[in-house]
């Protein structure tokens, strides 16, 4: 973990995070078994960064199981959001690019976000998503439910709830972008 971040609890080693994702993959495929209309109608979409990351073991995961490969797309939701350039102290924020390479039209979407917390970054990229097209449905899929919501939004696939105090942040680390797969409870450097 950087430095800045005291680590308060180790929460998920990397055998956690494959179990984890192994228990979220059966869940989505529950879906395309009770769920009206043909399997190729559901696709996944990954939030930048690391939700492309746990998108993307999903789907191979589903593939594996149902020996369906779901389309995959890639969401930057950035212009959504309605706290750039207000002053937060945060660093500007980094675009990245947006991938979906197929029709939103009447698609079961499932969005995949490694941390939700206030529900602000679930709301825009719903706003990015319903500018791309008008799916039929949109479930959220949450690797780590933090609390604290500010906004009315609820995942509904999560794979581990983790209370948070003010000041506390949850860190989750993947093999992909950070050289090992972990999530931490880290307090917030100051």
């Amino acid at each position: 973990m950087p430095p800045s971040d005291p680590v308060k609890a180790h929460l998920l080693d990397a055998a956690d995070v494959a179990r984890t994702l192994d228990r979220l993959a059966r869940q989505v495929v529950e879906e395309l078994d009770d769920d009206a209309g043909p399997a190729d109608r559901l696709a996944l979409v990954g939030m930048q960064t690391r939700g492309v990351h746990l998108a993307r073991r999903l789907r191979d995961r589903i593939e594996r199981i149902e020996g369906v490969r779901l389309p995959f797309g890639v969401l930057d939701a950035t212009f959504y959001r309605d706290d750039v350039g207000l002053g937060t102290g945060r660093p500007a924020p980094v675009v990245q690019p947006t991938d979906i390479p197929f029709s939103l039209d009447g698609r079961r979407l499932v969005l995949v976000d490694d941390v939700v917390y206030t529900g602000r970054t679930t709301r825009a990229a719903l706003d990015a998503l319903v500018d791309m097209g008008r799916p039929a449905s949109v479930r959220l899929l949450a690797f780590v439910d933090r609390g604290l919501r500010e906004l009315p939004v609820a995942p509904d696939y999560v794979g581990r709830h983790v209370p948070t105090a003010p000041g506390e942040l949850v860190r989750v680390r993947l093999e992909e972008e950070d050289g090992e797969d972990g999530v931490w409870l880290v307090s917030r450097g100051t």
